[in-house]
């Protein structure tokens, strides 16, 4: 019987195959009492199992193929400094060693009380870092019992024909897909040289590892999809539609025809945009578009540079704290960092954002919900940055030297108060000044503000009296006008783009800096939205910044679009009651 299972649509494309399920090693983990004679040998079997994992993602860093994404590098070193983690191993020994649990019990109770504190955290790339740990442990104890990867090829067994597999010529190679809890970055490493032509899994969000790599490697893939691995059967005909979110299970034979012409589609339009990658983005009515990047590590530049970006337009420098735990990089290693991403541009401007962590995103993983409220109106960003003035003076030495280097733009988050920004440009003088104190050459930079507080946009006049551009971050723009917290499941639904107020406020700051001839750009997810373009270019927008897979998308967009006709269009849907009905028209 046909039925569907829904999740969110993360990287682009359909892939059909027969369902290959993974389950979570987690799920039959014993749990006993040892005896107190026990203790040393149970703290052994997690020491090896933990050494075993480390040993393994360390051979695949050292036999990484040259193609292999740039993220799958980051990935591991996360996992690995998570093998390493005090809070991790102190807890197992503790679980041990006091509660007599045996091992695999101790390592799946800290797991928990970990897990736990991500779920706490706001910011939705941290929280999902809680997959992260999961699969440590998962590997772990995938170890400990001996099982092997789950995208190690299926061994070959005898197939029960049906019509699709007849409707595919199914005689030879049968295209298979994966269907897993969850997959770790060592098993998308491999997926990659595997037999899978896409995969489903039961957890994840947008910003999940798995959704990040999944769309540099542009696998078809649908995460989040909560209990697909247990409604899936084993060989199972699947349909993964990665640009819906769905996966359709034992498809009858027309709509698995319907979808198997959507896939020829699908790939002749991947052709055709990949030949858009050299075409200047210029609207019908001859205005030139800046299309730009964002980045989350030095190494995303070549990514960005493939995709046809004319720069950066956010390098969100947080990722190179992570994981840090208290030893956090100093200036010599923030230089080098970004100067890789300036060389990795090629000459391309890079625009660099300070810092962004605090409250409910620690550097050292440890925050706790009694200690902040509502961690979301907290001491987070550029309240964290001005709160620590030497480490705020560290990262932007390292960016003013790396200046010297190639352009610039240096970029400050969540701004609010004109005290705040005087604050900030002080800090970045008296930076100047222990650089020329030491005889250290550095470069000039542009300075820009991040428009993501309801005041900000308010004060947009106030704003471009200090900044030499603006840059709208529209995800905490729309959480904070609206009061939702994107976290929350039961208001998630509230978060909504096209909400009167959200239009409103995006269309005054770019007017204002039209109205002032300074740049303003689009840095959140609504400038990878192909159904926001035209939309941003009515009202004026000149720039945008997404993640690199979205470039090509945007820009055919744009070579269709003329702003003439839009711009009083746009003025008609940001004044309209239900802008979202108005969009469609």
């Amino acid at each position: 019987m046909t039925f569907s299972v829904h999740g969110l649509a993360v990287a682009r494309g359909i892939a059909i195959g027969r369902a290959v399920l993974v389950a979570s090693s987690r799920v039959d983990v014993a749990h006993y009492f040892v005896e107190p004679s026990q203790v040393e040998g149970e703290i052994e079997r997690v020491r090896q199992g933990r050494n075993a994992v480390v040993e393994e993602l360390q051979r695949l860093q050292t036999d990484m193929p040259a193609d292999a994404p740039h993220e799958l590098t980051a990935l591991l070193d996360v996992h690995l400094m998570l093998l390493q983690d005090e809070a991790l191993t102190g807890g197992v020994k503790h679980w041990i060693t006091e509660r007599l649990y045996n091992a695999e019990w101790a390592l799946t109770t800290q797991l928990e009380v970990i897990a736990r504190q991500f779920d706490e955290m706001e910011d939705e790339y941290l929280r999902e870092r809680k997959a992260d740990l999961e699969q440590v442990v998962e590997r772990i104890l995938r170890h400990m019992k001996g099982v092997a990867s789950p995208v190690a090829p299926p061994a070959s067994s005898p197939r029960r024909k049906t019509q699709q597999d007849l409707l595919l010529d199914d005689t030879v190679d049968v295209p298979l897909v994966l269907v897993a809890h969850d997959l770790s970055p060592a098993d998308m490493l491999q997926f990659k040289q595997s037999v899978f032509a896409g995969f489903v899994t039961d957890v994840g969000g947008k910003t999940s590892h798995t959704a990040i790599v999944a769309r540099s490697m542009d696998i078809p893939a649908v995460v989040g999809a909560r209990a697909a691995s247990q409604l899936v059967r084993q060989d199972d005909w699947v349909i993964i539609d990665g640009d819906a979110g769905v996966v359709i299970v034992d498809p009858s034979p027309i709509i698995l025809a319907e979808y198997g012409f959507r896939q020829r589609q699908v790939e002749l339009e991947r052709e055709r945009l990949a030949r858009l990658r050299h075409t200047p983005a210029i609207t019908i009515d001859g205005h030139k578009i800046e299309l730009l990047a964002n980045i989350e590590q030095p190494g995303d530049a070549a990514a960005a540079v493939r995709a046809g970006a004319v720069g950066v337009g956010l390098f969100r420098s947080e990722f190179l704290f992570m994981g840090k735990s208290g030893n956090l990089p100093g200036e010599d290693e923030q230089y080098r960092a970004y100067c890789e991403a300036i060389d990795g541009m090629q000459g391309l401007p890079v625009t660099i954002r300070t810092i962004d962590v605090g409250a409910d995103k620690p550097l050292d993983n440890k925050a706790h919900k009694d200690n902040y409220l509502n961690p979301a109106l907290g001491l987070r960003a550029i309240r964290w940055s001005l709160a620590d003035p030497a480490m705020f003076r560290t990262q932007l030495r390292a960016v003013l030297r790396a200046a010297a280097h190639g352009k610039v733009n240096l970029l400050f988050p969540m701004l609010a108060h004109t005290h705040e920004i005087q604050q900030t440009l002080a800090q970045v003088d008296l930076a100047r000044a222990e650089l020329d104190a030491r005889g250290e050459p550095y470069g000039p930079v542009q300075l820009g503000a991040m428009i993501e507080v309801p005041a900000a946009a308010l004060m947009v006049r106030t704003f471009l009296k200090y900044f030499d551009f603006l840059s709208i971050g529209t995800n905490d723009l729309i959480q904070y006008t609206l009061a939702i917290d994107r976290a929350d499941e039961a208001v998630a639904h509230l978060y909504d783009p096209l909400h009167p107020a959200v239009l409103r406020l995006v269309g005054d700051v770019i007017a204002e800096g039209e109205r002032q001839g300074k740049s303003v750009c689009v840095c959140g997810e609504t400038a990878g939205d192909v159904t926001m373009t035209r939309l941003l270019l009515g009202l004026g927008l000149r720039s945008f910044s997404m993640h690199p897979a979205q470039i090509l998308a945007i820009k055919q967009e744009v070579l269709r679009a003329d702003t003439r006709k839009l711009a009083p269009w746009a003025q008609q849907v940001i004044g309209g009651e239900e802008p979202a009905a108005l969009l469609a028209s």
